[in-house]
């Protein structure tokens, strides 16, 4: 399953190159920036008897800035999981959570566009997928999640790259039908990366 989800964050990064690289140059910023995330996670919280659990997280995202203030953004991210420790019914303690996909579309609000150093406030929809585990459920289930949050952008003296630092606060929409251990009520999950910017400025 981890060969699935590599797959869909090397389609979203290398479309995300030809995009970023197509476009003509803008101050602090240009028309589209891609994002690289090596480094995040994701910490699910517990829900009733559904335990809490935390999964390393990476992906990729293409903004597409409308002006220096409003930007659209796709975002593919995945959370895979580790030894958790999970505690739930009568599994055993070996078992790791399951692997996750999420993909979204946001609005990047920056008030300070256009400077080196610029704060944003995100917001958006999408959904997420977990992946089946042996022993917690299984078959893959897709829930539909909405984000909000924000961060911080910091542009090089060339803007052709930068770095990145993000908040999302993310509730899954709950079904009737979904597994016990997770998706029968709203769930809410932290997530926080650090990125790298390849901007469209040449």
């Amino acid at each position: 399953m981890s060969r699935r989800i590599a797959a869909f964050i090397v389609i979203g990064i290398t479309c995300g190159i030809g995009s970023a690289y197509a476009q003509e140059s803008e101050s602090r910023g240009g028309p589209v920036e891609v994002t690289y995330m090596p480094a995040g996670a994701g910490f699910i919280t517990s829900k009733g008897d559904a335990p809490s659990f935390g999964n390393y997280g990476f992906g990729t995202a293409a903004a597409f800035n409308v002006n220096r203030i409003i930007g659209i953004e796709g975002e593919l991210a995945a959370l895979l999981s580790t030894s958790s420790d999970l505690q739930f019914g009568d599994l055993p303690d070996n078992i790791k959570a399951p692997n996750a996909l999420g993909y979204t579309a946001n609005v990047i609000v920056s008030p300070w566009g256009g400077h080196a150093f610029s704060p944003y406030a995100a917001g958006g929809v999408g959904g997420l997928t977990m992946f089946a585990r042996p022993a917690v459920f299984s078959d893959d289930e897709t829930f539909l999640t909405g984000n909000v949050g924000g961060g911080a952008k910091w542009y090089a003296s060339n803007n052709r790259w930068g770095l990145r630092g993000d908040y999302r606060f993310l509730a899954t929409r709950s079904k009737d039908d979904a597994p016990e251990f997770f998706g029968r009520e709203t769930r809410y999950i932290h997530r926080a990366y650090a990125g790298v910017i390849i901007n469209t400025k040449r």
